[in-house]
């Protein structure tokens, strides 16, 4: 009889936030799968528990997928976690729980610590309706991309980021997004010295040129309102156009872009960028 493949989320600080549930899966697995497992031993060491641990990351994923997916189908249960919070979100774990979906393997996720929600939950803004985009790549023109894409996102938006990264990444958004864009920055969730500073991208990177920013991060920041959108004009159009064509796009993908990120229709656009 084939296994199973259960995701077992961990604290993301308070080591108290571990449930009974987690817990026991923890220890009826038959061995663990861990994204460090120099982090992972200190929490069992913490619940007593000894147990089997195999090294799952970003970097030998694709081999020890295939081991991990094999002790399964022959009967045995792995539970996986990540160094902090739910396995699979913006997590190698994700690979895992595809490769065990073809194979037919049973995947049992156990509710948990998930800092993109905890971080939503306290923001002050708005919950309804919101996307998560995980880490914005360090390259600073893949960076601009994805911002650039998210331009006329109405919904709120999450980030993770780390404090070394931070500054470039809310001048970016400031850049974006507009200055006077709202922005939650919530640090050290559910640590001694956890934080929500609730402010605008433009003073947000004020703040921290002058203090250099300290652990992780998890951003949250509100979507574009419906006159944002809206107040774009042909001017605007031709303007953003010609600096995605200098970026090296052609004009057919400018103009698409383009349309997408003002909410403007593509004829009204390629109007503007002929005139221009």
């Amino acid at each position: 009889m084939a296994g199973m493949l259960y995701l077992v989320p961990t604290p993301i600080g308070n080591l108290g936030d571990i449930s009974l549930r987690c817990r026991e899966t923890l220890e009826q697995a038959d061995f663990i799968a861990a994204e460090d497992t120099r982090v992972s031993l200190k929490l069992l060491n913490h619940l007593g528990i000894k147990k089997s641990l195999v090294s799952y990351f970003e970097h030998n994923k694709a081999t020890k997928g295939d081991l991990i997916v094999q002790r399964i189908l022959a009967g045995e249960t792995c539970a996986l976690v990540s160094d902090a919070g739910s396995p699979a979100i913006s997590d190698p774990g994700e690979e895992l729980v595809k490769q065990c979906a073809e194979a037919g393997i049973t995947v049992c996720a156990i509710p948990g610590p998930c800092a993109a929600i905890t971080a939503l939950s306290i923001s002050g803004q708005s919950t309804g309706r919101f996307c998560f985009e995980g880490f914005l790549s360090t390259a600073k023109k893949s960076r601009k991309e994805h911002l650039d894409s998210l331009a006329a996102e109405t919904r709120t938006m999450i980030f993770y980021e780390a404090p070394h990264k931070l500054l470039s990444t809310l001048e970016d958004m400031a850049a974006v997004f507009g200055a006077d864009r709202p922005i939650s920055l919530c640090r050290e969730l559910t640590k001694l010295h956890e934080e929500v500073v609730r402010t605008t991208l433009g003073e947000a990177v004020d703040k921290y040129t002058d203090t250099p920013p300290k652990g992780e991060f998890v951003l949250v920041v509100a979507g574009a309102t419906v006159t944002e959108k809206e107040s774009a004009t042909p001017a605007d159009a031709a303007a953003r156009v010609a600096e995605l064509m200098a970026e090296g796009l052609s004009r057919k993908d400018a103009i698409k872009q383009t349309a997408k990120e003002l909410n403007l229709p593509k004829n009204v656009v390629y109007d503007a960028a002929l005139q221009e």
